[in-house]
């Protein structure tokens, strides 16, 4: 544990430090630039949910929009799993 997580007071503050990354999702002879925070949970609900990751913008707008995330033990599973998510689905930028 590091000291940052001792800041939080009270459970429901859910505390997190945040990761920013970057991807680049290649589709139709174009690069979309995906942002991705992951945030840490100082003190999780859910020891096995430490990790969180999301998009910063969505997928497959037109028929299901979609924000591509994913939960982990390890800050690499959840950024891991949130760009496999990018990957599945088509990003539609035409409304």
């Amino acid at each position: 544990m590091t000291e940052w997580t001792l800041a939080q007071q009270q459970p429901e503050e859910e505390l997190a430090k945040l990761h920013h990354f970057s991807v680049k999702k290649q589709q139709d002879g174009e690069k979309i630039e995906f942002v991705i925070t992951v945030y840490e949970f100082a003190k999780p609900k859910e020891p096995h949910l430490s990790f969180f990751a999301k998009t910063d913008k969505q997928t497959n707008q037109k028929t299901a929009p979609y924000t591509p995330c994913g939960w982990g033990t390890t800050l690499e599973k959840a950024l891991q799993e949130c760009v496999a998510v990018i990957g599945k689905f088509p990003y539609e930028t035409d409304y």
